[in-house]
C-alpha cells in the first residue's frame, strides 16, 4: 500500500465517521513524518577516503564508509587527523548534512609520500 493510498483510506474514515477529523490529522502527519524520513535515508550519503601513494600514484586505501558510521568513525579517528589540517570533524559532518558531493578534504604528506582526500559521494 503506497502514501496517497494511505491517505485516501484516512480521508475516507473520517468521511464515514470512524474516526474523527483531529485523529485523521494526526495519521496523515504521521504518514508524511515516514514518507519524509524514507526520503531522507534514500539520500543517505557515504564518506570516501582515499590515499595514494605520490611516487607510484598507485591507490593505498581506498574505502568507503556509510554517513550513519561516520560519527562514531570521526570520534574514533579525531586523533589522527592532522592538528593544522584545514577541515575538522565538524566540517566533515556538515558537508554531510548538506548533501553536497566532491572532495572536501586533501593533504599532501610530503614525508611519507602520500596524498590523502575525503570525498562525500
Amino acid at each position: 500500500m503506497t502514501a496517497s493510498d494511505d491517505r485516501l483510506r484516512i480521508l475516507q474514515m473520517i468521511e464515514h465517521g470512524q474516526i474523527s477529523a483531529e485523529e485523521g490529522a494526526r495519521l496523515l502527519e504521521a504518514i508524511t513524518d515516514d514518507a519524509t524520513r524514507t526520503r531522507t535515508e534514500a539520500r543517505a550519503r557515504s564518506l570516501r577516503v582515499v590515499v595514494t601513494d605520490m611516487h607510484s600514484r598507485r591507490q593505498k586505501i581506498n574505502v568507503t564508509i556509510p554517513a550513519s558510521l561516520v560519527t562514531v568513525g570521526l570520534k574514533l579517528g579525531a586523533r589522527l587527523f592532522p592538528r593544522n589540517a584545514s577541515v575538522t570533524n565538524d566540517d566533515v559532518l556538515r558537508a554531510i548534512e548538506r548533501n553536497a558531493p566532491g572532495r572536501i578534504f586533501e593533504l599532501q604528506d610530503l614525508e611519507e609520500g602520500e596524498r590523502i582526500e575525503i570525498f562525500v559521494e
